[in-house]
């Protein structure tokens, strides 16, 4: 983004410390994922510190996802207990098919896995987290036709959605 070298960013959390505007679209529940055959799978009101004693898995250190459920362990005191971490959401879903813990993902991570799939989401106190996927591009840069044209898209088209724009004056 610093180089000035793609018009337009999708992300789930904008950039700190760089002069940009992030609008947001869309939102992007974040929900707790398991295999379908997991004990607690099926339960209603799973309390988060059941969670905390079951192997997590979980994106790199710095990930928004990974971030927003440290802060919701660390809210109600607690930590999470990773065994694995890995770098790509697909990753973390073959890691959970194969038995090798829970991952909280985003929820537009999982469509083809609904139903019917491998995988289920649990039903977890203070999931899901409720987060917004941004459009963002630098502050001040003037969009292409193109990118003006797909950013008006995903504008228009979450028109449901909360959307709102950020400007980070860094």
């Amino acid at each position: 983004m610093s180089e000035n070298e793609i018009d337009l960013y999708v992300f789930g959390q904008p950039p700190e410390g760089v002069p940009t505007v992030a609008e947001s679209f869309l939102e992007n529940p974040l929900v707790v994922v398991a295999p379908i055959d997991h004990p607690l799978a099926g339960q209603k009101g799973i309390p988060l510190e059941r969670l905390a004693d079951e192997p997590m898995l979980a994106r790199e250190a710095g990930s928004g996802t990974r971030m927003a459920a440290e802060r919701l362990f660390a809210e109600q005191g607690l930590r999470m207990t990773v065994r694995m971490e890995l770098g790509s959401n697909e990753a973390l879903k073959q890691a959970i098919t194969g038995g090798l813990g829970v991952a909280v993902l985003s929820r537009h991570t999982l469509p083809s896995e609904f139903p019917g799939g491998r995988l289920t989401w649990l039903d977890v106190q203070g999931f899901p987290i409720k987060r917004h996927w941004y459009v963002v591009y630098p502050k001040g840069k003037r969009l292409s036709v193109v990118a003006q044209a797909f950013r008006d898209f995903l504008l228009q088209h979450s028109a449901g959605e909360a959307a709102g724009t950020v400007e980070d004056a860094a």
